[in-house]
């Protein structure tokens, strides 16, 4: 369930079950996603979200209506990092969200300095 608090983000309760029940077992994503990739649920994916069987999906394509990154998903919905991966990717393969990266192979310091400022800020906003 999440809890609304005025003015905030959306934020889930923390779960009772295991991190692997969410992901049915499964440890690994199919596609490895960068913790400050962001994700955004595609038109497939909104109108998909109504019939999805876990809740947990439908969160993540709830909460990604708007651009968000994989970190930002896990803390709003208070479950492990790898726990989100492995959900993100199923939704990417199913074509449901859609991930960008951040940089490229070919940035340069400066912008991996400065992604790295932009990650720090956000985590002390969460």
């Amino acid at each position: 369930m999440i809890d609304d608090a005025p003015g905030d983000e959306p934020r889930r309760s923390p779960a009772l079950a295991r991190p692997y029940a969410w992901t049915e077992g499964r440890t690994a994503p199919a596609i490895d996603i960068a913790v400050e990739a962001l994700v955004e649920t595609t038109a497939d994916g909104r109108a998909e979200a109504v019939y999805q069987t876990s809740s947990a999906l439908a969160e993540v394509l709830e909460l990604c209506v708007r651009p968000r990154s994989l970190m930002e998903i896990a803390a709003l919905l208070a479950l492990p990092l790898g726990v989100v991966r492995v959900l993100v990717s199923d939704l990417m393969e199913d074509s449901l969200v859609i991930v960008r990266d951040t940089l490229s192979d070919t940035a340069t310091w400066d912008e991996r300095h400065d992604l790295m400022e932009r990650v720090l800020y956000g985590l002390r906003d969460l």
